[in-house]
Order: C-alpha cells, then sequence, then structure tokens
C-alpha cells in the first residue's frame, strides 16, 4: 500500500488538491524538491497547477501514477486540465489530468500557455488579405470565430495583449486577431488590385485608380494607348483653370466665334457634341460659358474657342504644361492617350481646385458610365469615337480617388459595373 507522507507548506507553495481516489499518494511539494535528479538529468517539476497548460511536443499519459502503463498522449495546442499535482513513490512529481490519466509534472515538457500582458489601446487599423479570428488571444484552447469581418476593412482596435504566440489585437465585439494580420496604412488598394487582376484584366479594358490620401494606385493595362476622343478635351480645361488662377483671363473674358476658330492642332469637327451653333456667328462667348459648355456637354465648339484662344493654338507652352501633367507626351492632333495619362490629369485638375470641377460634377452624361451607380459626388469627363468609350473621374469618397476607365468594343454598362465594383472597395 502507498504511503501517504504530509509536509508543512509555506503559503508561497502548492497546497495539492485532495483526490477522490485515496489511494493515489497525495505527498505535496515544496521547492527544494523541485528539481531532483532522474534518469541522470535535471527536471524541472512545477510546484503550482497550470491553470492553462500546453505542451512542447508530444508526450505521453499514463494509466496510473507511478507512470508504467501508457494510455495515450498529448499533442501541443490540445487542450487539457490539470486536477491535482503530487509526489508518486518514485519520488516524481506527477499532474493527474482531468481525464484521470498521469503525466510527468515536468516544465521541460508542459508550460503555463496564458496572456503574458494585456492592455488597453484604441486606434484604427486595417485588416490584411488574410486573417484569423480567434475568441480570445492565441493559446492553448482558443477557439476561431466567424464573424462579419471582411479583408481590407478599417477596424477600430480596444486592447492589445501578449501570448507566448505573439501579439494579438482585440475588435470589440468580434474578437481577436494576430498583429500580424493587420496593416497601419489603408490597404484598400491591394483588394482593388485583386479584383481588377481577376474580373477585369482583359483585352480592350485599361483601368487606372488611385487613392488621392494615400498616393496609392492600382490598375489593368493602364498604360496601354487608344484613341481618347473628347478625355483630351481635359488638358484644355486644367490649361484654362491655369490661366484663371494666374489671372491671365477670368470667367468674364469675351473669345469671339470666328471661322478661324476651328483650325489648329488639337481642334475638334465643330459637327460633333454641343449646343454651340455649328457654324460660326461671330458671337462673343466668355470663359465660363465655354468651360461650362466643355465640361457638361463636351461642346466640340466650345473646346476649339478655349484651345484656340487660351491655350493659343497648342502652342509649345500648352504642350509643355500638357506632357508635364499626363506623365507623358500627348499629341493632341493625334489624340492617343492611355487611362494613366487621363488619370494623372484628372488628378491635376483635382490639386487646381477650381470652378471647373463643380462643372464636371454636373454633366448630361451622369446617369451612365462612371457615376452611374455611384451616390456621392462625382467630377467626370467621357470621350466616345468609333469603338472607345471612355470616362474619367474623381470620386468623392471619404478618401477620395481617381478612376480612369479606357475602352475599345465595349460599353457604357461594363464601364459602370467596373465603377461600382471599385467603389464598393474604396466607399
Amino acid at each position: 500500500m502507498h504511503k501517504l507522507i504530509y509536509f508543512f507548506l509555506l503559503p508561497s507553495f502548492l497546497v495539492t488538491k485532495p483526490l477522490s481516489d485515496q489511494k493515489t499518494p497525495v505527498t505535496p511539494l515544496v521547492s527544494d524538491s523541485s528539481y531532483p535528479v532522474q534518469n541522470g538529468e535535471n527536471v524541472h517539476y512545477f510546484v503550482s497547477l497550470p491553470s492553462n497548460p500546453n505542451v512542447y511536443q508530444t508526450i505521453v499519459t499514463y494509466t496510473d501514477p507511478e507512470l508504467s502503463q501508457k494510455a495515450g498522449e498529448i499533442k501541443p495546442d490540445t487542450p487539457f486540465t490539470v486536477e491535482q499535482l503530487f509526489v508518486n513513490e518514485q519520488g516524481q512529481s506527477v499532474f493527474k489530468l482531468g481525464n484521470k490519466q498521469y503525466v510527468v509534472a515536468d516544465q521541460d515538457q508542459i508550460f503555463e500557455d496564458n496572456v503574458l500582458e494585456i492592455s488597453e489601446e484604441k486606434k484604427t487599423l486595417w485588416l490584411t488579405g488574410d486573417f484569423t479570428v480567434y475568441d480570445k488571444p492565441l493559446m492553448n484552447g482558443a477557439k476561431v470565430k466567424k464573424t462579419s469581418l471582411t479583408p481590407y476593412s478599417k477596424v477600430e482596435v480596444t486592447k492589445v495583449a501578449k501570448t507566448l504566440k505573439g501579439t494579438y489585437l482585440e475588435i470589440a465585439d468580434q474578437g481577436w486577431i494576430s498583429k500580424e494580420e493587420f496593416s497601419t496604412t489603408d490597404n484598400r488598394m491591394e483588394k482593388v488590385q485583386e479584383l481588377l487582376n481577376q474580373k477585369y484584366n482583359k483585352d480592350g479594358i485599361g483601368i487606372y485608380v488611385k487613392q488621392l490620401d494615400t498616393g496609392k494606385t492600382a490598375g489593368v493595362h493602364a498604360d496601354q494607348e487608344m484613341y481618347s476622343a473628347s478625355v483630351t478635351k481635359l488638358l484644355y480645361l486644367y490649361y484654362a483653370q491655369k490661366e484663371i488662377d494666374a489671372h491671365h483671363i477670368d470667367l468674364q473674358t469675351p473669345l469671339k466665334y470666328t471661322k478661324e476658330v476651328g483650325n489648329f492642332p488639337g481642334s475638334y469637327d465643330p459637327d460633333g457634341s454641343g449646343s454651340i451653333s455649328k457654324i460660326p456667328d461671330d458671337k462673343d462667348y466668355t470663359v465660363g460659358d465655354l468651360i461650362n459648355k466643355v465640361a457638361k456637354e463636351s461642346d466640340n465648339v466650345g473646346h476649339n474657342l478655349l484651345g484656340y484662344y487660351v491655350a493659343h493654338q497648342s502652342d509649345q507652352d500648352f504642350q509643355k504644361v500638357s506632357n508635364r501633367i499626363a506623365g507623358k507626351t500627348w499629341d493632341v492632333k493625334e489624340k492617343n492617350a492611355s487611362a494613366q495619362m487621363a488619370g494623372n490629369v484628372m488628378e491635376a485638375i483635382y490639386q487646381q481646385n477650381g470652378g471647373i470641377i463643380e462643372a464636371l460634377s454636373q454633366t448630361r452624361y451622369d446617369d451612365q458610365r462612371i457615376p452611374k451607380d455611384i451616390p456621392v459626388k462625382v467630377a467626370h469627363k467621357i470621350g466616345d469615337a468609333y469603338d472607345f468609350r471612355h470616362d474619367v473621374a474623381i470620386v468623392y469618397t471619404d478618401s477620395p480617388f481617381i478612376l480612369s476607365i479606357f475602352t475599345d468594343h465595349s460599353d457604357y454598362n461594363t464601364i459602370s459595373e467596373i465603377a461600382k465594383d471599385i467603389y464598393e472597395v474604396l466607399k
């Protein structure tokens, strides 16, 4: 029969829980018995019950306190409970487990897997594309949770905790996520790029997106040049605003519509879009009226008047400014450009922050293409010719972005679908 050996312990050391099985030795531990030599090696025994035990690697469990009959094993990150700590007849410190099996109470095999530090810390972060939510900071027993959180979304962190597995952040009412699965900056453009790659990486579609607050970009075939049609008029709108800002002209400056007006590099056929007379009438039109006509109606005659008088028939200075803001040479006679070039020009107009933006926000084309399904302010310029359909816009979400879509042999609804998909990520 096993002998029961009792010691009087100081409060700082463990007193074992009583066992219902009185045949189990219940010799409690004292600090100087924590490091006996066993099989020639020091064994670092526990002197207290771990509240959340884990194992470094797979260990064997036994059916008896003398550890003679193998019962099974415990693998790392497998939840288990400890009911009692005692010394068996061989002088080994032993844990009795919740499943009534036994293991050596060795700190080199078993460790306390709990939160090491926790603190309040409120901040805004963005989730990455791949993350896991747990019901508590990751340690043994933590469970994966299903939540409404989505990749690349903005979240509010409330707490920070450190465990042996790393640092974990709490999102209120959602759960805990590894610090490595957050971004400190808005990373939604990564999701936009994934979307474009998966859904719109097709011949005949060029897309350029730029988030103006972060400077991050995304796109597919963004540098593929096509006939830009009326999108080229953006260059002249920008230049007109530049001349207004420099006080070289103002909105009331009159420009006379003569027959010479329609013949210069970058002019358009007067018979195209717009409501101004197709036939020269020798009347004066103010710069302000012409800007509205070009921005809202894509008026060809209005464009020709601005190009002839304000841009000096697309002179050297105009072309130099145009190439600078487009980021590449934009031949206004041939009118070939890419979605990125057009996006760069629209960004330059955004930076001007002039009256042209309001005109571009109230066009006769607001029920189609980019603005069609977007419920926020959109300043945009369309372009149509032959089989080319384009639209370039500033979309005024909380974090405004440039969206430039060039298409060849496509349609307005495709442009609207692209715009809506991107807006749903960046709204």
